[in-house]
C-alpha cells in the first residue's frame, strides 16, 4: 500500500491518494469544515484533477475534526452583507450558481464512484455536498441537518432536489420544513446512509468500500452512473437507449474481453480502464 500527497494549494482541503483510491479532506476544523471561499475553490479545482487524473478510480470526500461540513461560512456572509454596499442581487445569484456547479454538479456529474464518509454533522450545505456524492458511509456520531431555516435562508447546493430524490417530497419537505435532524439508524433506514459504521472505523470501513469498487471495471462503473443518473429524470424509453449504447461500448472494451475469459477460466479478472 502506498499513499501519495497532493498539495491543494490550501490547509482548508488536503488530498492523498492510496491505492487507486482519492481521499479529500475538508480541514477547518475550528469551523467545523464550514464552506470558506479558499476551501471552496480548492475543493472545485481538486474535484477537477482526481477527474483527470488515471490513477484514482474513486473519490472519498470526508471532514476533520469529527465533523463532515457545516455548511456556509455564516460569519463571512453576514461580515460581507454588512458592509454597507448595496447588494446586487443578480451578482450574488450569478455567483452562488457557478459555487454550485463546482462542487454539486461536478460531484453528481463526477465520472468516478464517489463516496462521502461523515465522521460527524453535515449541515446546509454541507449536507447538500454529501448527498451529492453517489455513496454515504456515516460513524455513529454523524447527522444530516437542513439548518437553513434557522438562519432564515432557503437553501442550496442542490440539497432540496437531492433529497426529494432519495426520499420523497413528502419527507424531503418535512426534513426541510423543520429542520429537524436525521441520526444514523434513521438516515440508514431512509436509503440516505449506506453503511453506518462506529465513529473509530470509519475510515477504516469506508477505504475498504472504496477499494471494491476501485477493483471493478471503471469504464462499467462509469457508464453505471450515467445510466442510474439519467434514471432520475427521463422516461423509459430514453433510459432503455443509454443502457444499450452503453451496454455495447463497455462490451467493446478490452476489460470485457479479459473479463469474459477469466470467467470462463474461473479466475478473477484484473481491470485496466480500457
Amino acid at each position: 500500500m502506498t499513499t501519495r500527497s497532493v498539495d491543494t494549494g490550501t490547509d482548508h482541503l488536503s488530498c492523498s491518494i492510496t491505492d487507486r483510491v482519492g481521499v479529500l479532506t475538508l480541514n477547518n476544523p475550528e469551523r467545523r469544515n464550514a464552506l470558506s471561499d479558499r476551501m471552496a475553490d480548492a475543493l472545485a479545482r481538486m474535484l477537477s484533477e482526481m477527474e483527470s487524473d488515471p490513477e484514482v478510480r474513486v473519490l472519498v470526500l470526508t471532514g476533520a475534526g469529527g465533523a463532515f461540513c457545516a455548511g456556509g461560512d455564516v460569519r463571512s456572509m453576514g461580515a460581507s452583507l454588512a458592509q454597507g454596499q448595496e447588494p446586487d442581487p443578480e451578482t450574488m445569484i450569478r455567483s452562488l450558481k457557478q459555487g454550485q456547479d463546482r462542487i454539486s454538479l461536478r460531484l453528481f456529474d463526477f465520472p468516478k464512484p464517489t463516496i462521502a464518509a461523515l465522521p460527524g454533522p453535515a449541515a446546509g450545505a454541507g449536507m447538500s455536498i454529501a448527498l451529492a456524492c453517489d455513496l454515504r458511509v456515516a460513524a455513529h456520531s454523524a447527522l444530516l441537518v437542513p439548518a437553513f431555516g434557522a438562519i432564515g435562508l432557503s437553501g442550496d447546493f442542490g440539497g432540496s432536489w437531492l433529497l426529494t430524490q432519495l426520499v420523497g417530497p413528502a419527507r424531503a419537505k418535512d426534513i426541510y420544513f423543520t429542520g429537524r435532524r436525521i441520526l444514523p439508524m434513521e438516515g440508514q433506514d431512509l436509503g440516505l446512509f449506506n453503511r453506518v459504521v462506529p465513529d473509530e472505523t470509519l475510515m477504516q470501513d469506508t477505504l475498504a468500500l472504496a477499494g471494491e469498487l476501485a477493483a471493478a471495471a471503471p469504464v462499467a462503473l462509469r457508464y453505471m452512473k450515467a445510466n442510474l443518473n439519467r434514471a432520475m429524470s427521463t422516461d423509459f424509453r430514453s433510459a432503455l437507449n443509454g443502457e444499450a449504447e452503453h451496454m455495447i461500448r463497455s462490451m467493446l472494451t478490452e476489460d470485457h474481453r479479459n473479463a469474459a475469459q477469466a470467467f470462463v477460466k474461473k479466475r478473477k479478472p484484473e481491470f485496466k480502464g480500457r
